[in-house]
């Protein structure tokens, strides 16, 4: 196993100061011999909330395979560090374009940055499913000696590309899918076919089972089912099977999830019957900023073309989506928009406390026979409210109205709440100002991440029983307790999108880009996913925009093609490398059409009692999100300060028990990286210096909240992207080419006077302009003769101009806004103007603009951690 080796000189000193003198000396090493020693145990690991050791990153390094010696210098060359740029860039050279087939068990796939067809031949593809590491250390005492976690960040309705095939469906009609009788694994190429085709032994629990009769199938001179590859079930990694009723909520008892799921089998019958198609209620805050920014204006003129394009089941004419619509301020009002009618009607609820919807008939309608009524409407609305002075706004009884009308309905479905300040009318859920500054870096900060407790519970418990999904559209002007607010989005697989002081022109198409995106996702309602293992481990706690009502059952509202849920897994007894390790995951969820299904990944990795086996199938994207999502779990119940702590003792333990037990022998002053977590720590140092993680009074409570929340959601690209932004210079951009300049490394140290660089990390994004552009580029750019020309303070736009550099950079720009899953807002700076400071906080590889320190030093701090823990 490669390595990457760094010679440091005396790391004595206290950290950060400047980096140790000291030559820097560098060598590719292959493993040595893995030490069966053993290893102290760190105090301060992650126990509870943040379980399980902390890890890294992909690999390729600058530098020659000899040593670099030269005289001492006082300063390390800062292009002598592992770069996340050259691992990207090196990973796409050598598997960017290719094929990946997943034939093969405990398969390290290429990175999430480099662009590669899957192509599935028995375990699901890694835009699914992937893996912290994919050699599971045999015993529990391996797993412990070096603190690797062990996770699977599982994205079940991940987006393919066009060019890969979708899921196959699987109908097996009256009798549903084919599951073990002890363990409940469904059918999957794992199944071991005996007895001349009559039995199977699952391999998970190896309980041997009796073909059903309809099933049975002869086997070929291999042991194997001649209809092997007909089947997508016996040769595929990934599929759908159609469930029956069984699989359906009971009609008399609507909050039972998934009878088959949990009780399969069960003796009692219950009248199960199939789900109705979901529906999708607009709410809008029409209180007097509302109504003033233009915003309710601008929100019915877009709804009007958005309905147009609700999603629909693959091969329909029309979406099966119903809708409806709420205004409200402290009271609601529910609008009747029945075909039959000339004009909507409106109802008024006024008792908050006692939330009820007070029409059932033409309350929820199909959008294309109800298309004249909900113009009507959609028109009227930002008129009737026009003269308001009501400021005072409700929040929860606006939920609750949602989960009642779904009832009333019998269906699930999503809301879509527009709101801009905290609810401080009576009724239920009201909110006060609890933002205190004095509590950041002490003990009570975890207060501020905390949501308040009582009624939003007791909503998130409703919500995912009724199959309800809250995506939450804020529009703050000041503090409003995101941490409460966005409580119920973030336990029903919803989204939330914040626009701070938001003004139509600077924010209207940024705020519709994140409509349009939210409301055109794939995604699957009254979702409950099972993890299941074979023996050895389980799964054992779970992260991510779910809500868990016991121990295994992970439920979702609704879950759609960007939300990520990352499991952790723990030994519970000996795991063999002969027979490896495999996990299933299952969702039953219903379609937008209305249809129940069951969708099933599997995954097979290999297991070894070699510690340099282990490292080398680490991937640190995986890791980083794994930490990421255990650090903003554990930040609601310890102190930040000692989280940041755990971080660093845990990187520097498994770099360590590698040092220890894998790399040939060196100097000890040398600082010796697996290959493939070689860029873990520039990651973790980012992912420290983010918001939540930083304790300092000059960041809004409420950004830190909403960043928390979002990453809890992710997948692996994600949080890469998040935590490592990229940098890309466009001064010297090939017009004629479809390319895209390669990012370089984020630090200031790359940018150029005269250059021009965009950045983004999928949140954010700037178009940074050197002071001393040339004046021909800014002329093609913005049609000023000058850089002096430009206004002053915030720009958020690109004039549409017609020259080739204008139009390469606005192409590079809206494809970037395509692909990211959220709409980011183009801030476009000058260096050395004030917001330029906004855009420096994203330049992770120098010191943090809130504290936290650069690369450098983080790298010679571990480095101190290692050696003290060697010695």
């Amino acid at each position: 196993m490669g390595g990457q080796s760094m010679a440091m000189g005396g790391m004595g000193r206290a950290f950060p100061g400047p980096p140790p003198s000291g030559p820097a000396a560098f060598q590719q090493h292959g493993a040595g011999p893995n030490g069966p020693s053993g290893y102290p145990q760190q105090a301060g690991q992650f126990g509870g909330p943040m379980s399980g050791p902390q890890p890294g990153m992909p690999g390729g390094f600058p530098g020659a395979p000899g040593a670099l010696a030269g005289p001492p210098q006082k300063k390390l060359d800062p292009d002598s560090i592992p770069s996340i740029t050259q691992v990207i860039e090196d990973d796409k050279a050598r598997l960017g374009g290719q094929v990946f087939s997943t034939n093969i068990r405990g398969q390290v796939p290429p990175l999430v940055t480099t662009d590669f067809t899957v192509q599935d031949q028995g375990n699901a593809s890694p835009r699914f499913i992937r893996c912290t590491t994919y050699s599971l250390p045999c015993t529990a005492e391996l797993a412990k000696q070096c603190q690797v976690p062990l996770a699977s960040i599982i994205k079940p309705f991940a987006k393919l590309p066009n060019n890969e095939t979708p899921l196959y469906v699987v109908n097996h009609g009256e009798t549903g899918p084919i599951r073990c009788n002890r363990c409940k694994a469904y059918m999957c190429p794992y199944m071991q076919f005996i007895d001349g085709g009559r039995r199977y032994q699952c391999s998970f629990c190896n309980c041997i089972n009796e073909v059903p009769v309809f099933y049975f199938q002869h086997l070929d001179h291999m042991g194997r089912r001649v209809d092997f590859y007909e089947r997508p079930e016996l040769s595929l990694g990934s599929y759908e099977f159609d469930a029956t009723l069984d699989y359906c909520k009971s009609s008399h008892e609507q909050s039972e999830v998934i009878v088959a799921e949990v009780n399969h089998h069960k003796q009692v019958r219950v009248e199960q019957q199939a789900p109705n198609p979901p529906a999708y209620i607009f709410m809008i805050d029409v209180s007097y900023s509302n109504i003033k920014s233009g915003l309710v204006r601008l929100i019915c003129d877009e709804l009007k073309t958005l309905l147009e394009k609700l999603p629909r089941e693959d091969g329909a004419e029309a979406s099966a989506i119903k809708v409806g619509f709420v205004t409200y301020n402290k009271v609601l009002h529910f609008y009747n928009v029945k075909s039959a009618l000339a004009q909507p009607q409106m109802m008024v609820v006024s008792d908050t406390a006692e939330m009820f919807v007070p029409l059932l008939d033409g309350f929820l309608v199909n959008y294309q026979d109800s298309r004249a009524v909900i113009y009507n409407l959609l028109d009227q609305i930002p008129d009737m409210f026009a003269d308001t002075s009501e400021s005072e706004t409700v929040f929860a009884p606006v939920i609750q109205a949602g989960v009642e009308a779904f009832k009333a309905a019998e269906c699930s479905g999503k809301l879509f709440i527009f709101h801009s300040s905290m609810p401080t009318a009576e009724a239920p859920g009201k909110l006060k100002n609890r933002d205190d500054k004095k509590v950041v870096s002490t003990d009570k900060e975890k207060t501020l991440f905390q949501p308040q407790k009582g009624v939003y519970e007791q909503l998130s418990k409703d919500c995912v029983a009724q199959g309800c999904c809250v995506d939450l559209f804020l529009f703050p002007s000041q503090y409003l307790d995101l941490a409460t607010m966005a409580d119920v989005p973030s336990h029903t697989g919803g989204s939330v999108h914040k626009y701070n002081n938001f003004q139509v022109e600077t924010d209207g198409e940024h705020f519709l880009r994140d409509l349009r995106k939210d409301l055109q996702k794939s995604l699957g309602f009254d979702a409950v996913m099972r993890v299941r293992t074979s023996t050895g481990f389980r799964a054992t706690d779970f992260f991510g925009a779910v809500y868990m009502k016991n121990t295994t059952d992970v439920e979702m509202a609704a879950v759609d093609c960007d939300k990520a849920v990352t499991v952790e897994f723990k030994h519970d007894d000996a795991l063999s490398e002969e027979t490896g390790a495999l996990i299933q995951c299952a969702l039953l969820y219903t379609t937008i059409g209305g249809q129940r299904r069951l969708r099933i990944h599997n995954l097979s990795l290999n297991c070894t009692s070699q510690l340099s086996e282990l490292y080398k199938c680490c991937e640190t994207d995986s890791l980083i999100n794994f930490f990421a999502k255990s650090a903003y779990r554990a930040i609601l119940n310890q102190p930040v300060k000692n989280v940041s702590d755990i971080l660093v003792n845990q990187t520097a333990h498994m770099l360590a028990c590698y040092r220890k037990n894998c790399a040939s022998p060196s100097a000890a002053s040398q600082l010796i990286l697996p290959d493939s977590m070689k860029v873990f720590p520039v990651y973790m140092n980012s992912l420290m210096k983010t918001a939540p993680l930083v304790g300092s009074t000059e960041l809004f409570t409420d950004d830190r909240a909403h960043q928390r929340l979002s990453v809890m959601a992710m997948g692996v690209e994600d949080t890469q992207l998040q935590l490592y932004p990229r940098l890309i210079p466009l001064h010297d951009v090939d017009v004629g080419s479809e390319a895209v300049p390669a990012p370089v490394r984020c630090s200031e140290e790359r940018l150029t006077d005269s250059g021009l660089f965009l950045l983004e990390n999928g949140q954010s994004i700037f178009l940074w302009l050197g002071q001393a552009s040339p004046p021909d580029l800014i002329q093609s750019l913005f049609n000023a003769p000058s850089l002096a020309h430009l206004q002053q303070g915030h720009m958020f736009a690109l004039p549409e101009l017609d020259n080739p550099l204008s139009k390469k950079i606005r192409s590079i720009i809206g494809e970037l806004l395509e692909k990211r899953p959220n709409s980011m807002k183009l801030q476009i700076v000058r260096q050395r103007d004030k917001p330029e400071m906004l855009f420096r906080q994203f330049l992770v590889e120098d010191k943090g603009l809130h504290g936290g320190a650069s690369y450098m030093d983080f790298l010679c701090y571990v480095h101190r951690e290692i050696r003290q823990l060697l010695t």
